[in-house]
């Protein structure tokens, strides 16, 4: 309880009821696990597996956090530990969509070999010039729309 409501209670003679405000859970800290070099994977997906371990672990430790500082300005009533709340929450809100990020990036990455076009430059015929004149009057006779015959309607 605040300050203020310890002197209410004196004065009105009240006893404290003393409620736990949560229990303390001891956790092992968890040393973020190095990138081992693995000769049989590329680096991009070692890389994402380390990204993604590192930001899990970050995000777990941000919400042990909140819950921990939650407690704080519960007891204390004391706008400043609120204020910390809200920016550990907007911290552990913005890791999660860094997160995401890699995700989308890592997708992205994947995508990026499938998706080359390729670009002729110099193209080289190689034959005689009558052959050439075939070829040609092939894509002509192919690339010719014939247009339906409009029909006058009278009314």
């Amino acid at each position: 309880m605040g300050k203020l409501e310890d002197k209410v209670n004196d004065i009105l003679g009240i006893k404290e009821e003393s409620t736990p405000v949560g229990e303390m859970i001891l956790q092992e800290n968890k040393v973020p696990v190095p990138r081992k070099e693995d000769p049989k994977k590329d680096d991009i997906e070692n890389d994402y597996k380390y990204s993604r371990e590192n930001y899990y672990n970050l995000i777990e430790r941000g919400q042990d956090a909140i819950q921990g500082i939650l407690d704080v300005a519960k007891e204390g009533q004391h706008p400043r530990a609120y204020e910390v709340a809200g920016a550990l929450i907007k911290n552990v809100a913005d890791t999660v969509d860094k997160l995401q990020d890699l995700q989308s990036k890592l997708a992205k990455l994947k995508d990026v070999p499938n998706k080359t076009t390729a670009n002729i430059k110099n193209a080289l015929f190689v034959g005689s010039t009558t052959e050439l004149q075939k070829m040609l009057n092939k894509d002509k006779d192919m690339k010719k729309v014939v247009e339906p015959d409009k029909e006058k309607t009278n009314e």
